[in-house]
């Protein structure tokens, strides 16, 4: 399965027929299942002569990313994680929903628990050898954050246009530290 998001689509892109432009920003989310296991993994990408402000924000998102990938260490607890992430959004000035967010990964694509992309440190599930998770970062440029659904009930858009940035690893928490299992080879 693949999403594609186009500059105010935050999560949930259904593929259509519109050509991209020079200045787009393109969030790609693939998941994919192997030997009855899944992964879960996006990246944001400029399209053309990227806008400063669109890199600023894929950058921030990157940083949130590699921020909560670090917290995902056995003894510390998913508000780590979350807390982490949302450290370096809101000093990036982004929005951030914790309606939507990373989430457990085993056999099927959405499992418990769910990893938010704010929270508290110290609280929440604790984080053992052997769980394997989606840290998913998502923010929105506005600062606002508000998302509205389309009518199509699945595509989330930010509530005031603004762009969105989303990146997406899947990470097992092992007793040697968090192993990303989605990274390129």
């Amino acid at each position: 399965m693949v999403c594609l998001s186009v500059n105010d689509v935050a999560l949930h892109g259904i593929p259509t027929a519109q050509q991209l432009e020079d200045g787009d920003l393109l969030s790609v989310d693939a998941g994919a299942t192997l030997d009855g296991w899944v992964g879960d993994a996006a990246r944001t990408y400029p399209i053309g002569r990227p806008r400063p402000e669109d890199l600023e924000l894929v950058e921030t998102t990157e940083r949130a990313l590699a921020a909560g990938i670090a917290a995902a260490v056995v003894g510390n607890r998913v508000g780590d994680i979350s807390a982490a992430i949302a450290a370096v959004g809101r000093a990036g000035g982004c929005g951030i929903n914790t309606d939507q967010g990373g989430h457990g990964v085993g056999r099927t694509m959405h499992e418990a628990p769910h990893v938010p992309n704010e929270g508290r440190a110290g609280r929440g599930l604790p984080l053992r050898a052997g769980l394997v998770i989606a840290i998913e970062p998502w923010f929105l440029a506005g600062g606002s954050d508000d998302y509205r659904v389309d009518a199509d009930g699945w595509t989330l858009r930010s509530a005031d246009g603004s762009r969105a940035a989303h990146v997406e690893h899947t990470v097992a928490v092992t007793a040697d530290g968090p192993r990303i299992l989605t990274a390129p080879a």
